[in-house]
């Protein structure tokens, strides 16, 4: 049952990373004129939509994305600063574990069951059906 409950959220974090990757790819694609880094761009970009896709089936699509942007952006700022490309700063990651920490925040928070779908969105307005 635990594992059950633990799929989507495995799913999401793989998506996470995959958006680190295609953020890092997107960055040596040079505008799409490198076709291994483009390649490596529109799998792992297509990879992570459809995770994050089946990962919002059971998780709060607020939450799911939050977690998503937070993780994925603070692997890409991490691989970019251990690899030179960006400068290594104290202050830098700090503020990167506080992203981090808030998305695992997120995570620990109770579970609320959503509303059914009738009372999730209002009746359109217009004329009265007889």
């Amino acid at each position: 049952m635990m594992l059950k409950r633990s799929v989507p959220w495995l799913v999401l974090l793989a998506s996470a990373v995959l958006e680190a990757v295609w953020a890092t790819a997107l960055g040596l694609s040079d505008g799409f004129t490198r076709p291994l880094p483009t390649l490596v761009f529109i799998v792992t970009a297509a990879l992570s939509m459809l995770g994050l896709g089946m990962a919002i089936r059971s998780i709060p699509l607020g939450t799911a994305y939050a977690i998503w942007v937070g993780i994925g952006a603070a692997l890409t700022v991490g691989w970019a600063m251990a690899t030179g490309v960006e400068p290594f700063s104290v202050p830098k990651v700090l503020f990167i574990a506080g992203i981090v920490a808030c998305a695992a925040g997120l995570k620990l928070l109770p579970a609320r069951k959503q509303a059914p779908a009738a009372e999730q969105a209002p009746e359109p307005a217009g004329p009265a059906r007889r």
